[in-house]
């Protein structure tokens, strides 16, 4: 499936409304991705103000170190949909 982010909202903690180019929007909460994923990259976003500072490029989200994350999982994890990365 190819998705893409058409915008994107900060809205508190570690929560960003997101709509996608298939109509479908919603809000995802990032904390347990942020907080269990071990990876330095990713240490970055537990500060909130640097996590609320991101842009939207031409089909996800992107933060100032260039970590983005793929607009697929956040759809899945908009829909609670299970999936296996890595």
């Amino acid at each position: 499936m190819c998705i893409s982010i058409t915008k994107a909202e900060y809205i508190s903690d570690y929560s960003i409304k997101l709509n996608f180019d298939n109509g479908e929007q919603g809000t995802v909460d990032l904390k347990a991705t942020i907080f269990n994923d071990k990876r330095k990259i990713i240490e970055t976003l537990r500060n909130v103000d640097f996590f609320k500072d991101f842009s939207l490029d031409s089909w996800t989200l992107v933060w100032k170190n260039e970590l983005d994350l793929a607009p697929e999982y956040l759809y899945n994890l908009l829909n609670k949909k299970t999936i296996n990365v890595g």
